[in-house]
């Protein structure tokens, strides 16, 4: 009856050693390693999104770039409305409109490309410039007055002007060359004069106690800046540079209109009158537009225009080339230059 009662004990003992061990087991699978991997997987995560987000950057620089290659590339229609087959007769058109400046649509390297081409088209009958600008540089206006002089002879066709809403003093510039002037009875003609504006400050900078600190190399170079007092003798001189381009100006349009041009002391005085008043005063010749020149003048009724413009392609390189030319001034602003 003992040994059966004696039995379990040691049965017993293999159970409690089992309950035991769970806890430890437990304790092993929660230690600091899943901190770890968890941390791992999110710093690969960030990095694989990083790596993502730089490849999209990547593409999408590569295809702007692509983009203004193919602009660049296939961009080169600069042309207006001409025809493929322009042998037959015809009226060529160039288009002078807004403000003549190097820096414009409307400076005199579009301006006499356009007219070479219309000159050199056989079909071309005559080549008229249709203008429609309030002026701008003289310098850019006095290169395409004398191409007009220099292509007519070459090519030994005659250059209509035809005068929308305005043509005055570059845009008049050029138009002196043209062997007859039209214009609308309304339209604004002459302004032939030459004027050179800007601002001074020095009192308004007095009254606030600002100090102008400007230094050159040379007692005139800084004699435009708006900042500065300017003496009676820069006056003196830029006045003389301005009587110097008013006489060339004056010269070319002697030289165009000849015994045509009714002079008076108003003339050449930098007031403008409309185109009646204009064909009056020998500044123009006679009523017309485009159509009534085509048709009446040249006797060819249909209009072909050579006129160059920059395509998309050249704009946008223009300003970005704009915005990195204002980068560049800034750094270089407290720099001397010579300008």
């Amino acid at each position: 009856m003992n040994e059966p009662e004696s039995s379990p004990g040691p049965a017993a003992a293999p159970a409690h050693t089992a309950v035991d061990a769970k806890p430890a087991a437990d304790t092993g699978e929660r230690g600091p390693s899943w901190e770890r991997s968890a941390i791992e997987q999110w710093v690969n995560a960030t990095l694989h999104e990083q790596r993502i987000a730089r490849r999209w950057k990547y593409g999408l620089r590569t295809a702007w770039l692509l983009f203004f290659v193919v602009l660049a590339w296939f961009g080169v229609d600069r042309g207006g409305m001409r025809n493929a087959d322009v042998s037959h007769p015809h009226t060529a058109v160039v288009e002078i409109k807004g403000e003549i400046a190097s820096t414009s649509e409307t400076n005199a390297d579009l301006i006499v490309s356009s007219m070479r081409s219309a000159f050199e088209d056989e079909g071309a009958l005559a080549v008229v410039l249709l203008i429609n600008s309030p002026g701008g540089s003289p310098v850019q206006a006095g290169i395409v007055n004398d191409e007009i002089r220099r292509l007519k002879v070459l090519h030994k066709k005659p250059v209509y002007i035809v005068v929308e809403e305005t043509c005055a003093s570059a845009a008049y510039y050029i138009a002196a060359a043209g062997d007859q002037i039209f214009v609308d009875k309304a339209s604004v003609v002459g302004s032939i004069g030459v004027l050179m504006d800007g601002f001074g400050f020095t009192g308004l900078m007095e009254k606030l106690g600002v100090e102008r600190r400007l230094m050159t190399a040379g007692q005139n170079k800084g004699f435009l800046d708006p900042f500065s007092p300017q003496t009676e003798k820069q006056r003196e001189f830029a006045q003389a540079m301005l009587n110097e381009i008013h006489q060339q100006f004056i010269g070319a349009v002697k030289a165009g209109r000849g015994d045509r041009l009714q002079e008076t002391p108003e003339t050449f005085s930098g007031l403008f009158w409309t185109g009646e008043q204009a064909v009056k005063m020998g500044l123009a010749d006679q009523l017309g537009n485009l159509d009534f020149v085509a048709r009446e003048i040249v006797k060819a009724p249909e209009i072909i225009d050579y006129t160059r413009r920059d395509n998309v392609a050249e704009r946008l390189v223009k300003r970005f080339g704009a915005s990195m030319g204002e980068s560049l001034a800034t750094a270089l602003r407290t720099a001397p230059a010579l300008r």
